[in-house]
């Protein structure tokens, strides 16, 4: 306990970590919005985007319409779903004392997945917003699901050990993939899109959905900035922050819910991309250490960086040829997560 409050304590931040993290996102954007099965040069990008802001004729020269209408949209929906993945896999890290903890590792994402499934082949919708219905669905599926795997690992464990929330989170998301498989196989009219989405995609985004998911990102993530003296407190145990006034109970239902929501909107939008919420707050811990009002928005620049390079690879590695982006995700995460279970293990 002792150690944990020590940890909290140190310090390695300064100003100029978050202005090299913002510069190497911007640089990473450019590069994305340049780089593709057509190369487009830097300065054709610039004006392209110049010009639409302020409402001038685009050259003819220029591919506007691959990079106003493909992929800048693309980009930007890329980014806000890395920032938000991210900064849910550090708040619930932060509020699970769990090094472990992710959307992903916990069975979130698959429940989200599978309520968008649902949605998708059913053709439920809401009156008013075609795309809500699978929005709506993949939050309540979300949230469902975490409360379920909580809740079996709290009967099991009372202590709430990484080693059982992990277990029955691949023990669930296994389940969840089975009833989607079986989803897909009798919705023969959407098997293809459905495989595809499962495993992750950006494409054919809009910016329709990047103002969504920039919204949700703006509200879930200020709600978890909001949070983060409380996630600071649960760092040296539910017991301690009791103590100093942590409202345990109902602080831990805003997180989990807030966390859902943003989780079920990333997958509604993009499908299942795995192992962003795992790897990413490693990364910005080891930038900016424990403190959560510096770990968040530290996660919000590492996960977008993160999933652009991944999302980047992904269309051009085999291109023209277009990979899943959660086929990258899993390559990288699936490695990073035997690195962080050795290491957790050894700890303890």
């Amino acid at each position: 306990m002792m150690q944990d409050s020590r940890c909290l304590k140190r310090e390695r931040f300064s100003p100029l970590t978050y202005c090299l993290l913002a510069a190497a996102l911007l640089l990473t954007m450019i590069l994305c919005v340049c780089v593709g099965s057509v190369s487009i040069p830097f300065s054709d990008t610039i004006t392209a985007v110049w010009n639409a802001v302020w409402g001038l004729p685009i050259p003819e020269r220029i591919a506007g319409n691959i990079i106003l209408n493909v992929r800048l949209p693309r980009v930007l929906c890329v980014t806000l779903a890395g920032a938000a993945l991210s900064i849910c896999g550090a708040a619930m890290q932060g509020l699970l004392r769990n090094p472990l903890a992710d959307g992903s590792t916990m069975g979130v994402s698959s429940g989200a997945a599978l309520g968008a499934v649902i949605a998708m082949a059913t053709g439920f919708t809401l009156p008013g917003f075609s795309y809500g219905g699978i929005m709506v669905t993949a939050m309540a599926f979300a949230f469902g699901s975490l409360v379920l795997i909580l809740s079996l690992a709290y009967a099991l464990d009372r202590s709430l050990s990484t080693s059982s929330i992990i277990l029955i989170g691949v023990i669930f998301t296994m389940f969840i993939s089975s009833i989607i498989s079986l989803i897909v196989t009798f919705a023969s009219d959407h098997t293809r899109s459905l495989n595809f989405w499962t495993l992750g995609s950006f494409s054919g985004v809009s910016y329709d959905q990047v103002r969504l998911l920039g919204l949700a990102l703006l509200i879930c993530g200020g709600i978890l900035y909001r949070f983060h003296p409380e996630l600071n407190a649960f760092a040296i145990g539910e017991d301690n922050a009791r103590h100093i006034g942590v409202h345990v109970k109902r602080v831990k239902l805003i997180i989990l819910i807030t966390v859902s929501v943003l989780i079920g909107v990333c997958v509604s939008i993009s499908g299942t991309v795995s192992f962003v919420g795992l790897v990413m707050p490693h990364i910005a811990r080891m930038l900016v250490g424990p403190n959560h009002r510096r770990l968040l928005p530290a996660s919000l620049f590492s996960g977008a960086i993160f999933l652009l390079l991944a999302d980047l690879t992904a269309r051009t590695i085999l291109s023209p040829i277009e990979l899943s982006i959660g086929v990258v995700t899993s390559l990288v995460g699936a490695v990073a997560f035997v690195m962080i279970f050795y290491k957790t293990r050894k700890a303890g």
